[in-house]
Formats: C-alpha cells, sequence, structure tokens
C-alpha cells in the first residue's frame, strides 16, 4: 500500500481516510494499515483509536505522545463526536432512537447486546430508504464498544449489509463507514468528513441529499 487519502493534517495529528477490508494491526505476515501509514510518511504515529477490519472511515493518528494523550483523552470523555454510515437490506423494528444496553462475548466469540444498562453501548440513529431494497442508517455512537455498531444493527433486525460475522448477506463489501468527526483542537472547531469511495451502494449519487446529522 504506497497511497493514502490524507483528509487533514497538522502539527499534532494526521485524519486519513481508511479503506475497507484492511486491518488496522499487523495480521499475522501483514503489515498493518497503522504500520504502513507511519512508513509511508516516514514518520513515528501514535494510534489513538482504531477501525474495525470491515470498517472504511476517518482515522486519527498523532504524531507525537502528547497529542496522544489529549487525544485519547478527548475520546474517553466522549468529546469527539462521531457520526457513522451503515447500509442493510433489512428495515428496522423502528426508524429512529437510541439503541442502549450492555454487551458481553458470546460462547461464538461474537458481541450480542443485552437489556441490562450497568455500562451500556449507547448508539443514536436514524434510517431512510437509499434505493428500494436498501436502507440508509446515520449512526452516532455515544460510546467505543467493541462491534458496537455492527451489533446495534443486528438488535434492530437490520445487519450491516456485507456484515456476515453478525447476520448481513455477502456484498462487494461491509457497508460500514466512518463519516464524520466533530471536535476541538487548541481553541478550534473541526468538522472533519469523508465520503466512502468504495461499494456499488456507496456511490455519491445515491449518498447526495441522504446524509442529515445536524
Amino acid at each position: 500500500m504506497n497511497e493514502f487519502d490524507i483528509v487533514y493534517q497538522n502539527t499534532d495529528f494526521i485524519v486519513v481516510n481508511k479503506p475497507e477490508n484492511v486491518s488496522f494491526h499487523n495480521d499475522k505476515s501483514v503489515s498493518g494499515y497503522f504500520n504502513n501509514l507511519s512508513s509511508y510518511l516516514e514518520k513515528p504515529l501514535w494510534p489513538v483509536h482504531r477501525l474495525d477490519k470491515i470498517t472504511s472511515g476517518l482515522l486519527i493518528a498523532a504524531v507525537n505522545q502528547s497529542a496522544a494523550r489529549q487525544l485519547g483523552k478527548l475520546f474517553s470523555e466522549r468529546k469527539i463526536a462521531k457520526t457513522y454510515l451503515a447500509l442493510s437490506q433489512h428495515k428496522p423494528s423502528k426508524k429512529q432512537g437510541k439503541i442502549v444496553g450492555d454487551m458481553k462475548k458470546s460462547r461464538s466469540g461474537n458481541w450480542i447486546l443485552l437489556r441490562t444498562k450497568t455500562n451500556p453501548a449507547i448508539t443514536k440513529f436514524t434510517s431512510t430508504s437509499l434505493i428500494p431494497g436498501i436502507r440508509l442508517f446515520v449512526l452516532q455512537p455515544h460510546s467505543g464498544k467493541t462491534h458496537q455498531l455492527r451489533v446495534a444493527l443486528k438488535s434492530l433486525g437490520s445487519p450491516i449489509l456485507g456484515d456476515t460475522r453478525y447476520g448481513g448477506e455477502e456484498s462487494d463489501r461491509a457497508y460500514l463507514h466512518a463519516y464524520r468527526l466533530q471536535f476541538e483542537w487548541n481553541k478550534k472547531s473541526l468538522d472533519l468528513k469523508a465520503k466512502p469511495t468504495n461499494g456499488e451502494y456507496f456511490s455519491s449519487d445515491l449518498l447526495d441529499g441522504k446524509i442529515i446529522t445536524d
């Protein structure tokens, strides 16, 4: 991999639009996206969050330890607002609202959503028809649990298209994309967006006018 879609950069961090189906960390003998990015930039980087292998979209990497600590604090204090896009072939049990519940790993290794709310995963969502048979979800997670969005949509009866691990139909890709990041850095408000670049149903012609996040 020798090309990276750089969305934003300053002296403290860089934001890239990660492609789908690329592991963040090293995967056996295959160098991961994060290491490849560091090599491409010819500088050390510090991870502050990650995206699943199947997920494309905005990813932040710090270029110094101080920024890594500050960004990590912003994430832990939920001061970085995240917006994701997802597609499903199934109508949800409700068209909008919140999905709230504790998560635990099942015997199969997959995560499941519980009815208890001791330390819950919280996801706000809206949905609309993209084209006949395909529904668009705009997801705003208020926590950062492993596989949170994938499990949340499965709980609605709308597994993500292409996410076969959680019941989605096979497709040309898993249709989950980290679309937007909003946060304040050095007293400057940042609102970063990046549309997905791959996927038959993630084309700009289909998405334009459908993404309403404000």
